[in-house]
Protein backbone atom coordinates (compact mmCIF):
# COMPACT_ATOMS: atom_id res chain seq x y z
CA UNK A 1 0.00 0.00 0.00
CA UNK A 2 2.84 2.33 0.86
CA UNK A 3 4.47 1.48 -2.46
CA UNK A 4 1.29 2.48 -4.28
CA UNK A 5 1.15 5.73 -2.34
CA UNK A 6 4.79 6.39 -3.17
CA UNK A 7 4.19 5.88 -6.87
CA UNK A 8 1.13 8.10 -6.69
CA UNK A 9 3.07 10.83 -4.92
CA UNK A 10 5.93 10.61 -7.42
CA UNK A 11 3.51 10.84 -10.35
CA UNK A 12 1.90 13.92 -8.83
CA UNK A 13 5.28 15.56 -8.34
CA UNK A 14 6.19 14.88 -11.97
CA UNK A 15 2.88 16.37 -13.04
CA UNK A 16 3.40 19.45 -10.90
CA UNK A 17 6.95 19.97 -12.11
CA UNK A 18 6.07 19.59 -15.79
CA UNK A 19 6.08 22.84 -17.75
CA UNK A 20 2.59 24.26 -18.17
CA UNK A 21 0.96 23.90 -21.54
CA UNK A 22 1.30 26.98 -23.70
CA UNK A 23 -1.75 29.12 -23.21
CA UNK A 24 -3.80 29.50 -26.32
CA UNK A 25 -4.09 33.09 -27.50
CA UNK A 26 -7.53 34.51 -26.81
CA UNK A 27 -9.89 34.33 -29.74
CA UNK A 28 -10.10 37.65 -31.52
CA UNK A 29 -13.57 39.19 -31.20
CA UNK A 30 -15.40 39.32 -34.51
CA UNK A 31 -16.36 42.96 -34.03
CA UNK A 32 -12.70 43.98 -33.60
CA UNK A 33 -11.63 42.17 -36.76
CA UNK A 34 -14.46 43.76 -38.73
CA UNK A 35 -13.65 47.19 -37.29
CA UNK A 36 -10.01 46.93 -38.39
CA UNK A 37 -10.93 45.71 -41.87
CA UNK A 38 -13.46 48.48 -42.41
CA UNK A 39 -11.07 51.04 -40.94
CA UNK A 40 -8.40 50.00 -43.45
CA UNK A 41 -10.86 50.34 -46.33
CA UNK A 42 -11.47 53.94 -45.25
CA UNK A 43 -7.90 54.79 -44.28
CA UNK A 44 -6.43 53.64 -47.59
CA UNK A 45 -9.16 55.08 -49.78
CA UNK A 46 -10.87 51.87 -50.86
CA UNK A 47 -14.09 53.61 -49.87
CA UNK A 48 -14.02 56.94 -51.66
CA UNK A 49 -15.04 60.22 -50.00
CA UNK A 50 -18.66 60.86 -50.88
CA UNK A 51 -19.29 57.21 -51.73
CA UNK A 52 -22.41 55.88 -50.02
CA UNK A 53 -22.53 52.17 -49.21
CA UNK A 54 -25.16 50.02 -47.56
CA UNK A 55 -24.57 48.23 -44.29
CA UNK A 56 -25.46 44.98 -46.03
CA UNK A 57 -22.97 45.78 -48.79
CA UNK A 58 -20.19 46.21 -46.23
CA UNK A 59 -21.18 42.94 -44.54
CA UNK A 60 -21.03 41.16 -47.89
CA UNK A 61 -17.68 42.72 -48.81
CA UNK A 62 -16.13 41.74 -45.48
CA UNK A 63 -17.94 38.40 -45.30
CA UNK A 64 -19.16 39.38 -41.85
CA UNK A 65 -22.39 39.44 -39.90
CA UNK A 66 -24.58 42.50 -39.62
CA UNK A 67 -24.07 42.87 -35.86
CA UNK A 68 -20.25 43.26 -35.90
CA UNK A 69 -20.55 45.51 -38.94
CA UNK A 70 -22.99 47.77 -37.10
CA UNK A 71 -20.62 47.94 -34.13
CA UNK A 72 -17.68 48.81 -36.42
CA UNK A 73 -19.75 51.52 -38.09
CA UNK A 74 -20.73 52.92 -34.70
CA UNK A 75 -17.07 53.21 -33.66
CA UNK A 76 -15.95 54.70 -36.97
CA UNK A 77 -18.80 57.19 -36.90
CA UNK A 78 -17.63 58.24 -33.46
CA UNK A 79 -14.11 58.66 -34.91
CA UNK A 80 -15.50 60.92 -37.64
CA UNK A 81 -14.53 58.48 -40.39
CA UNK A 82 -18.13 57.72 -41.43
CA UNK A 83 -21.47 59.53 -41.49
CA UNK A 84 -24.79 57.76 -41.13
CA UNK A 85 -27.40 58.30 -43.83
CA UNK A 86 -30.95 57.14 -44.30
CA UNK A 87 -31.92 53.80 -45.79
CA UNK A 88 -29.22 51.94 -43.83
CA UNK A 89 -26.39 53.64 -45.69
CA UNK A 90 -23.14 55.18 -44.54
CA UNK A 91 -20.78 57.54 -46.32
CA UNK A 92 -17.14 58.56 -46.05
CA UNK A 93 -17.38 62.34 -45.57
CA UNK A 94 -15.85 64.51 -48.27
CA UNK A 95 -13.05 66.73 -47.05
CA UNK A 96 -13.66 70.47 -47.24
CA UNK A 97 -11.41 73.52 -47.29
CA UNK A 98 -12.32 74.31 -43.69
CA UNK A 99 -11.63 70.74 -42.66
CA UNK A 100 -8.22 70.89 -44.33
CA UNK A 101 -7.40 74.05 -42.38
CA UNK A 102 -8.17 72.30 -39.09
CA UNK A 103 -6.35 69.11 -40.05
CA UNK A 104 -3.34 71.10 -41.21
CA UNK A 105 -3.17 72.94 -37.89
CA UNK A 106 -3.62 69.80 -35.80
CA UNK A 107 -1.11 67.74 -37.75
CA UNK A 108 1.55 70.48 -37.75
CA UNK A 109 1.04 70.91 -34.02
CA UNK A 110 1.06 67.25 -32.97
CA UNK A 111 3.02 65.12 -35.43
CA UNK A 112 6.36 66.98 -35.23
CA UNK A 113 6.10 66.78 -31.44
CA UNK A 114 5.58 63.03 -31.64
CA UNK A 115 8.62 62.73 -33.90
CA UNK A 116 10.70 64.78 -31.46
CA UNK A 117 9.53 62.75 -28.46
CA UNK A 118 10.32 59.51 -30.30
CA UNK A 119 14.00 60.46 -30.47
CA UNK A 120 14.41 59.89 -26.74
CA UNK A 121 12.87 56.42 -26.85
CA UNK A 122 13.74 54.94 -30.24
CA UNK A 123 15.91 51.82 -30.25
CA UNK A 124 18.27 50.60 -32.93
CA UNK A 125 15.84 47.77 -33.68
CA UNK A 126 12.97 50.19 -34.24
CA UNK A 127 15.16 52.41 -36.39
CA UNK A 128 16.01 49.40 -38.52
CA UNK A 129 12.30 48.60 -38.82
CA UNK A 130 11.57 52.16 -39.92
CA UNK A 131 14.33 51.98 -42.52
CA UNK A 132 12.85 48.74 -43.87
CA UNK A 133 9.37 50.27 -44.02
CA UNK A 134 10.73 53.30 -45.85
CA UNK A 135 12.54 51.04 -48.33
CA UNK A 136 9.27 49.21 -49.01
CA UNK A 137 7.55 52.58 -49.42
CA UNK A 138 10.18 53.69 -51.95
CA UNK A 139 9.68 50.47 -53.90
CA UNK A 140 5.94 51.13 -54.01
CA UNK A 141 6.63 54.67 -55.28
CA UNK A 142 8.92 53.38 -58.04
CA UNK A 143 6.35 50.76 -59.09
CA UNK A 144 3.38 53.12 -58.94
CA UNK A 145 1.67 50.83 -56.43
CA UNK A 146 -0.74 53.21 -54.72
CA UNK A 147 -2.21 50.81 -52.14
CA UNK A 148 1.23 49.63 -51.10
CA UNK A 149 2.46 53.22 -50.86
CA UNK A 150 -0.45 54.25 -48.65
CA UNK A 151 -0.05 51.17 -46.45
CA UNK A 152 3.70 51.53 -45.90
CA UNK A 153 3.45 55.29 -45.42
CA UNK A 154 0.90 54.82 -42.65
CA UNK A 155 2.89 52.02 -41.02
CA UNK A 156 6.03 54.17 -41.06
CA UNK A 157 4.27 56.99 -39.22
CA UNK A 158 2.46 54.63 -36.83
CA UNK A 159 5.69 52.84 -35.91
CA UNK A 160 7.45 56.14 -35.25
CA UNK A 161 4.62 57.62 -33.20
CA UNK A 162 4.41 54.49 -31.05
CA UNK A 163 7.97 55.26 -29.93
CA UNK A 164 6.92 58.64 -28.58
CA UNK A 165 5.28 57.05 -25.53
CA UNK A 166 2.49 59.61 -25.72
CA UNK A 167 -0.66 57.47 -26.10
CA UNK A 168 -3.20 60.31 -25.89
CA UNK A 169 -1.49 62.37 -28.59
CA UNK A 170 -0.89 59.28 -30.72
CA UNK A 171 -4.56 58.23 -30.53
CA UNK A 172 -5.62 61.74 -31.51
CA UNK A 173 -3.28 61.74 -34.52
CA UNK A 174 -4.53 58.31 -35.56
CA UNK A 175 -8.08 59.66 -35.71
CA UNK A 176 -6.83 62.61 -37.78
CA UNK A 177 -5.42 60.15 -40.31
CA UNK A 178 -8.87 58.63 -40.68
CA UNK A 179 -10.13 62.08 -41.67
CA UNK A 180 -7.58 62.87 -44.39
CA UNK A 181 -6.37 59.37 -45.32
CA UNK A 182 -9.04 58.75 -47.99
CA UNK A 183 -8.02 61.99 -49.72
CA UNK A 184 -4.43 60.77 -50.06
CA UNK A 185 -5.79 58.35 -52.65
CA UNK A 186 -7.05 61.38 -54.56
CA UNK A 187 -3.59 62.93 -54.36
CA UNK A 188 -2.06 59.75 -55.77
CA UNK A 189 -4.56 59.87 -58.62
CA UNK A 190 -3.51 63.40 -59.47
CA UNK A 191 0.23 63.43 -58.92
CA UNK A 192 1.18 59.78 -59.26
CA UNK A 193 3.43 58.13 -56.72
CA UNK A 194 6.67 59.57 -58.13
CA UNK A 195 5.67 63.13 -57.16
CA UNK A 196 4.49 62.46 -53.62
CA UNK A 197 6.12 64.23 -50.65
CA UNK A 198 8.72 62.17 -48.84
CA UNK A 199 10.86 63.68 -46.11
CA UNK A 200 11.44 60.29 -44.53
CA UNK A 201 15.12 60.19 -45.50
CA UNK A 202 15.77 63.45 -43.62
CA UNK A 203 13.71 62.16 -40.71
CA UNK A 204 15.62 58.88 -40.54
CA UNK A 205 18.92 60.75 -40.58
CA UNK A 206 17.75 62.91 -37.67
CA UNK A 207 16.57 59.86 -35.73
CA UNK A 208 19.89 58.13 -36.25
CA UNK A 209 21.68 61.20 -34.89
CA UNK A 210 19.14 61.49 -32.04
CA UNK A 211 18.49 65.03 -33.29
CA UNK A 212 15.20 66.21 -31.78
CA UNK A 213 15.03 69.49 -33.70
CA UNK A 214 15.96 67.79 -36.98
CA UNK A 215 13.26 65.14 -36.51
CA UNK A 216 10.62 67.76 -35.71
CA UNK A 217 11.56 69.88 -38.72
CA UNK A 218 11.57 66.92 -41.12
CA UNK A 219 8.16 65.80 -39.91
CA UNK A 220 6.75 69.34 -40.12
CA UNK A 221 7.89 69.56 -43.74
CA UNK A 222 6.49 66.12 -44.55
CA UNK A 223 3.11 67.09 -43.09
CA UNK A 224 3.12 70.49 -44.82
CA UNK A 225 3.84 69.07 -48.27
CA UNK A 226 1.18 66.39 -47.90
CA UNK A 227 -1.52 68.82 -46.82
CA UNK A 228 -0.64 71.25 -49.63
CA UNK A 229 -1.17 68.48 -52.16
CA UNK A 230 -4.49 67.49 -50.60
CA UNK A 231 -5.58 71.12 -50.75
CA UNK A 232 -4.54 71.40 -54.41
CA UNK A 233 -6.34 68.17 -55.30
CA UNK A 234 -9.52 69.43 -53.63
CA UNK A 235 -9.56 72.42 -55.98
CA UNK A 236 -10.09 70.08 -58.91
CA UNK A 237 -13.47 68.64 -57.99
CA UNK A 238 -13.30 66.20 -60.88
CA UNK A 239 -10.63 64.34 -58.90
CA UNK A 240 -12.70 63.81 -55.81
CA UNK A 241 -13.99 60.50 -57.15
CA UNK A 242 -10.87 59.45 -59.02
CA UNK A 243 -9.35 56.38 -57.41
CA UNK A 244 -6.89 54.41 -59.52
Amino acid sequence: MQAVRGISTAMQMLKNSAPPEAAKPPKRPAHQSVYEQLRDLILFGELAPGQAVTIQGIADQLDAGITPVREAIRRLTSDGALNMMGNRRVIVPQITERCIDELDFMRKTLEPKLAGRAVAHITDATLTRLQAQDAALNTAIAQGDIRSYLTHNYRFHATLYACAEAPIITATVDRLWLRFGPSLRVVCGRYGTLNLPDKHADLLDALALRDVSGAENAMAEDVHQGMVQIRDALKDTSLLHRFD
